[in-house]
């Protein structure tokens, strides 16, 4: 069975943990990575730099599909960013789930996102597209995970969450059932959220509390 090729945009340590997941599921040719012009010619994990973002049309029509490997903590603006370029390109994305996850065939992943290693998805949970789901987190039934938005380590979205888009949510952080948490928010890493949170900005503690 031929493989399909897949170029990466980002070439830092998030693109890592992309590389190990995507060859688990040998499905992808990986035919090289986009990123800055000054890393051209370098490697990561053994895949060279090949070009910039200039240089997408180029493996559009080449019959790649595409993959944002930039990692995100404090803001989703550039994924976005990335994610938004491709689209005006008409580039095919690809949908990434591990092996080794445990994905309900009643759930729904959209393009984009990336499901890690020893991730969680159960029945009825969506997440939209250019998603991260870091490794060994838990989103739970019903669960509505909106565009841009990282879930991170081992962090925990509880039954009917509805956590928006370009959100960060930190390692082991925990999300109460039925929580709704608004756009462009940044959740700490063990941070337990028990109420909706609305207003932007950045909540850490148990229960969090927002500190900018």
């Amino acid at each position: 069975m031929q493989k399909q090729k897949l170029i990466l945009i980002g070439g830092g340590g998030h693109a890592k943990v992309c590389i190990d997941v995507i060859e688990q599921t040998n499905q992808y040719d990986i035919l090289g990575i986009l990123d800055r012009s000054d890393l051209i010619n370098t490697s990561v994990l053994g895949y060279q730099i090949i070009g910039t973002d200039k240089d997408i049309l180029k493996y559009v029509q080449d019959g790649c599909e595409f993959l944002v490997t930039v990692g995100q903590i404090k803001t989703a603006k550039i994924r976005k960013r990335i994610f938004d370029l491709l689209l005006q390109y008409n580039a095919p994305l690809a949908t990434i789930i591990s092996p080794r996850s445990c994905v309900s065939k009643y759930s729904k992943i959209e393009r984009g996102t990336i499901v890690m290693h020893n991730v969680v998805v159960n029945a009825g949970a969506r997440i939209a597209e250019n998603c991260i789901l870091n490794t060994g987190c838990d989103i739970e039934h019903d669960a509505v995970i909106g565009p841009h938005t990282h879930i991170s380590t081992y962090a925990v979205v509880n039954g009917d969450c509805n956590i928006g888009a370009e959100v960060f949510v930190g390692s082991n952080a925990t999300i109460s059932n039925q929580i709704n948490i608004g756009d462009e928010i940044i959740i700490g890493s063990g941070a337990v959220v028990t109420k909706n949170i609305n207003q932007k900005g950045t909540y850490v503690g148990s229960p969090v509390k927002k500190i900018s």
